[in-house]
């Protein structure tokens, strides 16, 4: 069982991307390729589907996109195409939220999701997704990180220091308070 994979994409389809590890590529499903760049390094956590015809790998950017398709498959009716395709259409915390709140319509309107699968994930899981981390990386937390790597900072420092900022900020303040710290 694979847990992650460090490597370079060189390829980006329509429904995966392939990254190279050690003069190898790995052809791994992915729910929006175009959150990728060529050439770009990075960490991709894997999750391992082994079917009786094919091994087929699917990636995430987070753990929490991994805990999150983790669950969805474990919900009767939802396979591994169908749990791809729901993280294709939202964030992690708006789907886990539909569904802790119970909202059916929200995920009607999920492609290939209709009111018998919706009802069906709202109730295998509600409830049951304390275990996938809230702490979930926001779109600013990912911003300001981008912002101290343009400033010259190494992308360690950089995330050790938004770490370390507790509560939820917009992508100026979490710079703000980043360089603060960084500068000391």
């Amino acid at each position: 069982m694979y847990s992650y994979i460090n490597g370079t994409v060189t390829e980006i389809g329509s429904n995966y991307v392939v990254i190279e590890c050690h003069d190898m590529g790995y052809l791994i499903y992915v729910s929006n390729p175009y959150a990728f760049t060529l050439n770009e390094s990075l960490k991709v956590y894997l999750y391992q589907h082994v079917r009786e015809d094919a091994i087929v790998l699917y990636g995430f950017k987070t753990k929490e996109e991994k805990e999150l398709f983790e669950k969805l498959i474990l919900v009767k009716g939802i396979g591994c195409k169908s749990a791809i395709g729901i993280l294709a259409t939202g964030e992690v915390n708006s789907i886990m939220s539909a569904i802790e709140e119970g909202n059916i319509n929200y995920l009607k309107k999920i492609p290939g999701i209709g009111p018998k699968a919706a009802g069906q994930i709202i109730l295998d899981l509600q409830g049951k997704l304390e275990n996938v981390t809230h702490s979930s990386i926001s779109h600013e937390y990912e911003e300001a990180i981008e912002v101290l790597i343009a400033l010259g900072y190494k992308k360690p420092a950089a995330v050790k220091a938004l770490d370390s900022i507790k509560e939820p900020l917009d992508t100026n303040s979490y710079v703000k308070r980043a360089l603060s710290l960084l500068v000391k």
